[in-house]
């Protein structure tokens, strides 16, 4: 499932290969956010062409609308959606905890009032997995409580015990159901080469909590191994805390995590916070802000991000950078600032494909790196410019 290529000699940064039911994914990688099932203003075709391995699906939200009845209709998320890549579904806990305006957490799970009409809803482990078991994703997220930033170590620990309870619950529920939710058939093409076995339908990761306390991280990563998932995901980070303390989460957690699993660090985050995170041994990153901080005018660039709308822009005749895609290489940053003011939709389309691109690319360059064993200059000297020249 996950093979480990190489290990980069100054640093934890690993190269490696995961393997899922819709193919294989080069790690370190970053994950575009579809939460609706399309990641916004982009055309599937968009994300192959932008070199995207895997998209992230939304449990809450995709359980909320359509609903499941409807993608039982379609047989899954990959055909609803046409897309044939992998796919990775969050459990749902994070939006219960982000939106739900009231919400009752007890063994059993968590009620809330969704925050579509208000009605009342129940989430629990089992409830969880078995929506991604109908959505159909490569890989599906255990149910956790994400506690709040911050909190206090009493709080804390029973939220993390209560995860641990909760992660025991998904484990069962996916090893006794998730052939039989949906039907499917291993296609003779994927095929785990040194096991000759079928790949995974669908593979199931561990959330590691704990919050800012050091000991509560370390518990949580080892009773998660002793449960045994594909993966380990590092949670509750980028909740509002200082980023000081979001690496330390990630230092307090993945020297603990087993070195033949990927590791995923769920949520984030800028540019230099992923090469400081693949320094610390993380294989896989997801976050909204490629895509949402362009339906604001920004753009990333290696000099740091710039808001397309100034006005120091109206003139200028060069491309937003100048390794940009080619489908956005033609486009001044003066055309683009003239879209955006006409609010055209064409701005939002092709500040996000840059900046999805701006970040596949730092990912390629990231893997790139570690093979030919340059990772800690190459994270060096992008931190080093980037954070130099940010405005």
């Amino acid at each position: 499932m996950f093979k480990l290529l190489k290990t980069d000699e100054k640093t934890k940064a690993r190269r490696g290969e995961l393997t899922t039911a819709h193919g294989v994914i080069q790690t370190p990688i970053f994950m575009p956010v579809g939460t609706q099932g399309t990641v916004k203003t982009l055309h599937p075709d968009d994300l192959v062409d932008l070199g995207s391995q895997i998209i992230l699906g939304n449990t809450y939200h995709l359980n909320l609308r359509p609903g499941l009845e409807v993608i039982r209709a379609a047989q899954g998320l990959h055909k609803f959606s046409s897309w044939d890549e992998p796919i990775l579904t969050d459990s749902g806990g994070f939006q219960v905890w982000s939106l739900a305006k009231l919400r009752k957490i007890s063994e059993k799970g968590v009620e809330f009032a969704n925050h579509l009409d208000g009605s009342k809803m129940m989430m629990t482990p089992e409830n969880s997995m078995e929506i991604q078991a109908t959505l159909g994703s490569d890989i599906a997220m255990l149910f956790d409580e994400c506690p709040p930033y911050p909190c206090d170590e009493k709080y804390a620990e029973e939220s993390l015990a209560l995860t641990t309870r909760w992660a025991k619950r998904c484990k069962i529920w996916h090893d006794e159901n998730i052939d039989t939710v949906v039907p499917w058939q291993v296609d003779p093409s994927q095929i785990d080469d040194d096991k000759k076995t079928p790949v995974k339908r669908q593979l199931a990761f561990g959330i590691v909590q704990g919050s800012t306390f050091a000991h509560l991280r370390e518990r949580s990563a080892k009773e998660l191994i002793e449960i045994g998932f594909d993966g380990y995901a590092v949670g509750g980070i980028s909740v509002g805390e200082p980023e000081h303390e979001m690496i330390r989460a990630i230092d307090n957690a993945v020297p603990h995590l087993p070195e033949d699993k990927p590791r995923y660090a769920m949520g984030l985050g800028t540019p230099p916070q992923m090469l400081e995170m693949i320094a610390r041994g993380v294989d896989m990153f997801d976050c909204v802000m490629p895509t949402r901080v362009a339906r604001h005018g920004l753009a990333f660039t290696h000099d740091g991000p710039i808001h397309i709308k100034n006005k120091e822009f109206e003139l200028d005749q060069r491309p937003l950078t100048e390794t940009t895609h080619p489908s956005v290489r033609r486009f001044t940053r003066s055309y683009i600032r003239h879209l955006w003011r006409a609010k055209e939709m064409l701005a939002l389309r092709l500040l996000s494909y840059h900046n999805l691109h701006f970040y596949l690319q730092l990912m390629e360059q990231a893997r790139e790196a570690i093979e030919a064993g340059t990772f800690s200059e190459f994270k060096d000297a992008f931190i080093g410019r980037y954070t130099a020249n940010s405005k």
